[in-house]
């Protein structure tokens, strides 16, 4: 089951190529703070400017640093049906807990499209599978019916990522799916208003930053202590919202790159941020850090 706090982990550039040396430091700190889980390869780990070789070194070495003490979930989707299943079994073989479907974006395809793309990739995997709905990002909801349907038709599919910023869309979830189908919010911010009405996690952005609070906020609304919880919200609410000033990962990446844990390189077509937001959110963290 996934359930619990998942970092969706930044891709670190150095010189353009992939910064293998500062992505294994992430993890490391990831883990020593008690996340449950790493998702490499994810829109946050700017997959779309990775080449084929990138993606499978960058989850191949989540694998091997992980080594079991956290879950991989990769990021292996894509708007086209076989190259969303040839990722999914390329990272299988590496040994991922699971792996992360994204909407296919851009073809807008149908309900029964949707159902079908997922249906078939669910078909060539053993791997445990979580639906990414992003309306934002994708042009395409995964509506709640698709989302049952789904859920009754492929027993390996057994979660989803909900971004699509909708309360009302995690209640019906919650209502309408088993106990064992999981929902885990894709939005900072609304991580713990999703809690409150069914969600049992979070896959974050913020959590690159400061992963001991994230997972924290979590488990103590999960034990039932939803005023401390609440607290740790509202402290970090001004940087769940600051961490999304300009397109992800550039914030999270500057972030990052203040403390001395990588460069705050993003490719191409994301670029630095202005010197105004930067300021706002240097301000930001700063009295988080004080």
């Amino acid at each position: 089951m996934f359930r619990g706090t998942y970092t969706a982990l930044v891709t670190p550039f150095k010189n353009d190529e992939v910064d293998t040396e500062a992505f294994e430091r992430l993890i490391e700190g990831q883990i020593d703070a008690g996340i449950t889980g790493i998702v490499p390869v994810g829109t946050t780990g700017e997959s779309p400017t990775l080449s084929a070789s990138e993606r499978h070194h960058v989850i191949e070495r989540a694998v091997q640093v992980a080594r079991g003490r956290c879950q991989v979930i990769a990021g292996t989707g894509s708007n086209s049906t076989r190259d969303a299943i040839a990722h999914t079994q390329e990272a299988e073989k590496m040994g991922v807990y699971g792996a992360l479907l994204v909407a296919p974006y851009y073809n807008k395809p149908s309900q029964e499209g949707l159902f079908r793309h997922f249906e078939a990739i669910a078909r060539e995997t053993s791997l445990r599978l979580v639906l990414y709905n992003i309306p934002g990002r994708c042009g395409i909801d995964i509506s709640a019916d698709t989302v049952v349907r789904l859920a009754e038709a492929c027993p390996n599919i057994v979660s989803i990522k909900e971004a699509s910023g909708s309360v009302d869309r995690v209640s019906e979830l919650a209502v309408r799916l088993p106990n064992e189908f999981t929902t885990l919010s894709g939005d900072d911010s609304l991580t713990l208003p999703f809690l409150a009405v069914g969600a049992v996690g979070v896959v974050s952005v913020v959590s690159n930053l400061f992963p001991a609070a994230v997972a924290r906020m979590v488990s103590l609304f999960l034990e039932g202590n939803a005023e401390e919880a609440r607290g740790l919200h509202q402290k970090f609410f001004p940087l769940f919202k600051d961490a999304f000033i300009e397109p992800n990962p550039v914030p999270a990446k500057t972030a990052l790159a203040w403390r001395g844990m990588m460069s705050a390189d993003c490719r191409l077509p994301l670029v630095a941020m202005t010197a105004a937001n930067a300021e706002r959110l240097r301000q930001t963290l700063a009295k988080l850090e004080s």
